[in-house]
């Protein structure tokens, strides 16, 4: 499967759940650990839990297996990795106070569609 459409499943699943103020990186040419790398925020623990098992949920529907998650159920921030697409997702304060941003400075960041 292609890193565009791995992408654009996960960015389903973020908008399906709410998360807010997500932000995706294209860092091809940048980085040799993944193509994308997004970033997207959750109000509260519970809701960052739904967009991760959405991200899965999805991630099955397209019958792509190759994916880890980084974090527990007690985590204000869980890291899914897809591959070539690296999704962060945070509670506001983690978010906030990692500023995991600041390390995709050198990628363009991709102009999302709002809902």
């Amino acid at each position: 499967m292609e890193s565009k459409e791995v992408l654009a499943f996960a960015l389903k699943a973020i908008s399906d759940r709410h998360g807010e103020d997500t932000a995706a990186y294209d860092m091809q040419g940048y980085s040799i650990l993944a193509d994308y790398y997004v970033v997207t925020s959750a109000s509260s623990n519970r809701q960052l839990h739904a967009i991760a098992n959405a991200i899965v949920d999805e991630a099955h529907q397209a019958d792509y297996s190759d994916y880890r998650i980084e974090g527990s159920s007690e985590s204000n921030w869980l890291l899914i990795d897809l591959g070539d697409v690296v999704v962060n997702v945070f509670t506001n304060e983690a978010r906030e106070f990692y500023n995991v941003e600041k390390l995709w400075g050198d990628g363009k960041r991709l102009a999302l569609k709002e809902d």
